[in-house]
C-alpha cells in the first residue's frame, strides 16, 4: 500500500514491510486499516453482498409517490440483510424524499411550499419545455435525488412515520425510475 496525500505527509505513519502503515510510536490513538480490514481487533466480517434493483415508478403528474412497498421488495427479492441502501431517482425534474406516511395534509403541505420557493412565473430563462420544467429543476436541487438509508435485516430502518416518496415536479404524468443499490450482509 502506498500512502499518499495529507496521510503521506504525516511524519508519525511508516510503511510496513508488508505494504500496509502502522502508526509511529507515540500515536496510539488512531489505527489504519490492515489488509485484512481489521482495526484494533475489531473485523470488518465477510466480503459485502451487493444487489442492484431498478424500479419504475409511473407518476400522475406533481406529487408524492409513496415508493416504500417496491423498495422493500428490491431488497428482499435482493437477498438484503443488514446493510446499507443507496437510492437514486435518474432524472433532474423529479426528487426522493423520505416524509411523514400518515396525513396527507403534509404532503399537500408540502407541495404548496416548493412552489413557494420555485414559481412558475419567477422569469425563468430555461423554458423551452414548457413553464412548469425550470421550477421542476430547482426543486429537484432543493430536495435531492438520493437517499442512504440502514437496513437491518432485509427491512429499511425507517421511523414508524417515515415512507420513501418519489416526488414528481413536473405538471404531466411521467414514467420514472429509481435505482435501488443495496450492499451489506445476506440473511
Amino acid at each position: 500500500m502506498v500512502a499518499s496525500g495529507k496521510l503521506a505527509a504525516r511524519r508519525d505513519w511508516k510503511e510496513t514491510a508488508a505494504g500496509g502503515l502502522s502508526a509511529s510510536p507515540g500515536r496510539r490513538d488512531v489505527q489504519p486499516m490492515s489488509q485484512d480490514s481489521t482495526v484494533a481487533g475489531v473485523s470488518s466480517g465477510p466480503a459485502p453482498h451487493q444487489s442492484i434493483a431498478r424500479i419504475a415508478v409511473r407518476t400522475r403528474g406533481p406529487g408524492l409517490v409513496d415508493v416504500t412497498a417496491r423498495v422493500a421488495a428490491a431488497l428482499t427479492e435482493g437477498g438484503a440483510g443488514d446493510g446499507l441502501l443507496t437510492l437514486f431517482v435518474r432524472h433532474t425534474s423529479a426528487s426522493l424524499t423520505i416524509q411523514e406516511n400518515a396525513s396527507p395534509e403534509v404532503r399537500d403541505d408540502l407541495l404548496d411550499a416548493l412552489d413557494r420557493l420555485a414559481p412558475r412565473d419567477a422569469g425563468w430563462r430555461h423554458d423551452l419545455e414548457g413553464p412548469d420544467d425550470m421550477p421542476a429543476h430547482v426543486k429537484t436541487m432543493l430536495t435531492g435525488v438520493s437517499l442512504s438509508i440502514p437496513v437491518i435485516a432485509g427491512a429499511p430502518a425507517l421511523g414508524t412515520w417515515q415512507g420513501i416518496y418519489l416526488v414528481e415536479h413536473r405538471d404531466r404524468p411521467h414514467d420514472r425510475e429509481i435505482v435501488a443499490h443495496f450492499i451489506g450482509a445476506t440473511l
